[in-house]
């Protein structure tokens, strides 16, 4: 999801540095528009390295024309924490003064607001009132919680726990799903390199993050979909998921099995490894001899199977290569009956395992569609995009 998140000149913005970055971990995409005053908190730097995208702070030395339509137009949803009395005045007037109100003013989609004040401030009937103007006309108010407030006083008005935060939005956005054809489908996802053990301490496994399937997770979330995460990642995702932790591939297709049947799609992005030990070490392996042979056996080829079992689903694979990746991809596709692969060279700068970015080519039977470079959360979307597309055509 592409989220703007709006700071103004709260004590409280220190929570919303890991807001930000928990958004990000789990696979949105943020941009920050920043009021001047809360930048005498907070770095817009500190927001510009954690989003890895450029901070608005005064609209007006913006180069770009139109700024505050184009990320408007760029986000699905707006989030403003810490909202100050000040800007949920602006907001419920129409004052757009500023780049955090202008966009607010401009914004054409849903809009959250988590107000931190003073209790006095706060229960003032002219807040009180505007937070009720704000309410009438869509927009989600999350209340602040009670205790200890920055003035040394004790009252309502605390903001929110970034994950508190998190679960109210998660919850509202439900309501503003960008695609119906998702809405009520479930969709397993799975996501992370599996751990193949040699012993209690040692295993064969691999460097993928997990990122690029927690992003994918959360993509079809929004759109409404039911997911099913199957993943060995602790990366996070939204807390409408139904996550199920796995390690070793056998444990993968077991759970992927039980659950595939009434399903609508399954989206393999996992690094599932093609090998297992053949004989289980119940105790450490000691150091004897300068060589150790192990003798591993074949894992079964979890997307082939689902590609014989599959009447209705979608399947969607990943080919993730070192040389020839297009060719060897597309020979992938049609060997295991998939409707779609995701290909990509994982050497190349800016792809493959542990980063945030991809450049990946979309294949089908009929269809080659490459990419440059771009977050993992957008190539996530445009893999909803097609699940969305292809699942409509199957009504």
């Amino acid at each position: 999801m592409n989220l703007i998140v709006g700071v103004s000149a709260g004590i409280a913005i220190y929570k919303v540095v890991d807001l930000v970055r928990k958004f990000i971990k789990r696979g949105d995409s943020v941009k920050v528009v920043m009021t001047n005053h809360a930048t005498k908190f907070i770095s817009p730097e500190l927001f510009k390295e954690i989003s890895q995208n450029e901070v608005m702070t005064d609209i007006f030395e913006n180069e770009e024309t139109a700024a505050h339509i184009k990320i408007v137009d760029w986000c699905d949803a707006m989030i403003i924490a810490p909202a100050t009395a000040n800007i949920i005045g602006k907001i419920a007037c129409g004052i757009a003064d500023d780049s955090l109100s202008t966009v607010a003013i401009a914004l054409n989609r849903p809009l959250i607001i988590a107000p931190a004040m003073n209790t006095h401030m706060y229960l003032n009937p002219a807040m009180q009132n505007n937070l009720k103007i704000l309410e009438s006309r869509g927009i989600k108010i999350i209340e602040p919680d009670s205790g200890e407030l920055a003035c040394g006083t004790s009252g309502i008005g605390r903001l929110p726990e970034p994950d508190e935060i998190i679960l109210n939005a998660d919850e509202f956005l439900k309501n503003f799903r960008k695609n119906s054809e998702l809405d009520g489908k479930k969709i397993i996802v799975t996501a992370g390199g599996t751990r193949e053990p040699i012993d209690p301490v040692r295993f064969i496994g691999n460097h993928s993050s997990g990122k690029m399937g927690h992003a994918i997770a959360n993509a079809l979330s929004n759109r409404g979909a039911e997911v099913v995460l199957i993943t060995s990642s602790d990366l996070e995702v939204s807390k409408n998921i139904r996550v199920i932790k796995i390690e070793t591939a056998e444990q993968m297709r077991q759970k992927i099995l039980s659950e595939f049947e009434n399903s609508s799609a399954v989206i393999m992005s996992a690094a599932v490894a093609d090998y297992r030990v053949k004989n289980f070490s119940e105790q450490k392996i000691k150091k004897f001899d300068d060589n150790l042979t192990l003798e591993l056996v074949k894992n079964p080829d979890i997307l082939f199977e689902l590609g014989q079992l599959k009447k209705n689903q979608i399947l969607i694979g990943f080919a993730a290569e070192t040389q020839d990746f297009e060719r060897n991809a597309r020979e992938k596709l049609i060997r295991k009956n998939l409707d779609m692969i995701v290909a990509n060279d994982v050497t190349a700068e800016g792809a493959g395992f542990g980063v945030d970015t991809n450049i990946v080519t979309l294949i089908t039977k009929d269809n080659l569609k490459r990419y440059p470079i771009m977050k993992k959360s957008e190539v996530a979307e445009l893999i909803a995009d097609y699940a969305s597309k292809t699942l409509g055509t199957l009504k």
